[in-house]
């Protein structure tokens, strides 16, 4: 009778054994047990660093593993894209995503290697960044209002910078002009960097990009804000106006910058990584440090960060083809 009893307990305890270790090699159960890769399609330094390096470092150290920060840059995101796009779907290569990845390509290039929409799984978008329009300080106009009346009475002659052709400060303008019935002189440059130089140097008057680009010149007063294509002001500039209150109404321009994994990742995967960085990117610090880099936290769930994507390439689509804009 004993011996019958302890073949039994024997037995139920290797049964919960067996369990106990088919559950946490179930996707999502055990994860991470190995550091994580983030790909940025970026050089280092840019305006994706400033975002993303700090959550990652913060989200290896919430969740024990280290996270491999990989800056991959060519191609105009697509080399990055393509890397992700590939991988294996175990959330141990993941995609720091914007809107030269997952809104532009297709409507830019006439070959992606990847379909944005299809080929990942989007985790969250971390934060929308605005557009800021900027001008060179002996540029007259100070307002909206102003410039718009100064293009008009001006056909043509004011130069206006981006940071290439088919650049979200590229159809952002594209988009302004248009609106405003007026017609200015695209200048376009191989990155915000030499855009920002050339204005500094007085060459050109304007130039719409992201706010972080300006800071340090807009404080030491060599580049003056005229407007920002948000809905609401930002708070780093709380008297600088937005375009939807100044007779611009519904206009916004921003760079998405969020996370993605390859098409197939588990569920439970995604959900855990989306559960810690929406943690992360709305803890008070993380919302103080990113707006005082003109950055607006969203942290949305991956169903609706894969809808502002599909809504945002829908807008910009329309003004690219009807334009005939391409990618340099």
């Amino acid at each position: 009778m004993f011996r019958t009893i302890l073949v039994v307990l024997l037995a139920a305890a290797n049964i919960s054994n067996v369990n106990a270790q088919s559950a946490s090699t179930r996707p999502g159960h055990a994860y991470p047990s190995k550091p994580i890769r983030w790909i940025i399609p970026y050089a280092a330094g840019g305006g994706t660093d400033v975002i993303a390096r700090p959550i990652a470092l913060k989200l290896g150290e919430v969740l024990g593993v280290p996270i491999v920060y990989e800056n991959r840059g060519g191609g105009g995101g697509l080399i990055a894209g393509e890397t992700v796009a590939r991988a294996a779907p175990d959330g141990y290569t993941l995609l720091v995503g914007s809107n030269n990845t997952h809104i532009f390509p297709t409507l830019l290039y006439d070959k992606v290697p990847y379909d944005p929409a299809k080929d990942y799984a989007p985790v969250t978008n971390f934060v929308n960044v605005p557009n800021m329009l900027v001008a060179h300080p002996s540029f007259p106009p100070k307002t909206v209002q102003e410039l718009v009346a100064y293009g008009k009475a001006n056909p043509g002659k004011i130069n206006w910078a981006s940071s290439g052709n088919g650049s979200a400060g590229h159809v952002a303008m594209v988009m302004f002009a248009l609106e405003a019935r007026m017609k200015v002189l695209h200048v376009p440059f191989k990155g915000a960097g030499p855009a920002v130089s050339a204005m500094l140097g007085g060459e050109t008057d304007l130039l719409f990009a992201n706010t972080g680009v300006f800071l340090g010149h807009i404080k030491a007063g060599k580049l003056r804000p005229i407007t920002v294509a948000s809905m609401a002001r930002l708070p780093l500039f709380p008297d600088l106006p937005t375009l939807n209150e100044s007779g611009f109404a519904g206009f916004e321009s921003v760079t998405i910058y969020g996370l993605l994994a390859p098409a197939g990742t588990p569920r439970p995967i995604v959900s855990k990584l989306h559960s810690e960085l929406a943690q992360i990117i709305m803890a008070p610090d993380s919302v103080t440090r990113l707006a005082g880099v003109g950055a607006i936290p969203v942290a949305n769930t991956p169903e609706q960060f894969a809808e502002a994507n599909r809504k945002e390439v829908a807008k910009w689509g329309k003004i690219i083809r009807e334009n005939g804009i391409k990618a340099d």
